[in-house]
């Protein structure tokens, strides 16, 4: 398992690692599950509290609140905001974080405050992690530290 893409030290601040091994569609619909909802006639977003679940194909996006907010004609959705105990799955890796933005045409979510990346029993931590769903990618910048584990056996 090719985890990194480049030489990281102990304590970085910068690395670039795959994340996720199917290629994220941001044209898929997107699917918000939550204990309630609050929408904002004048600016057009919506507040989704308590226990959300965002999907969208492989990607799950958990927290305690979304805001939802729409392009100008609202036809379609221009970005989420996630904030609380916030979590991304991009099967078979996954994230926390504090916050998260996800802008759905690029297929990118930018992740910040102590950001956690497990990929099978190796973590990296840092203050922000930029990962584009669409190629797979994302990089951990800020004070980056790398824990990998090596191959099976007690």
């Amino acid at each position: 398992m090719a985890l990194l893409t480049g030489p990281v030290s102990a304590n970085a601040q910068e690395a670039q690692v795959a994340f996720g091994s199917v290629k994220a569609d941001p044209s898929l619909p997107v699917e918000v599950t939550s204990d309630s909802l609050n929408v904002n006639q004048e600016d057009g977003s919506a507040e989704f509290l308590g226990n959300v679940i965002v999907i969208q194909g492989e990607m799950r996006l958990s927290a305690e609140r979304v805001l939802v907010i729409y392009s100008q004609d609202r036809s379609s959705i221009e970005r989420m905001e996630a904030t609380e105990n916030v979590v991304l799955v991009s099967p078979p890796d996954a994230a926390e974080g504090d916050q998260a933005e996800y802008t759905i045409d690029t297929g990118v979510i930018v992740m910040k405050g102590n950001v956690l990346l497990t990929q099978g029993p190796s973590t990296i931590s840092g203050d922000q992690m930029v990962a584009n769903l669409t190629s797979g990618t994302a990089t951990m910048t800020g004070r980056v530290k790398t824990i990998l584990q090596q191959g099976g056996g007690n």
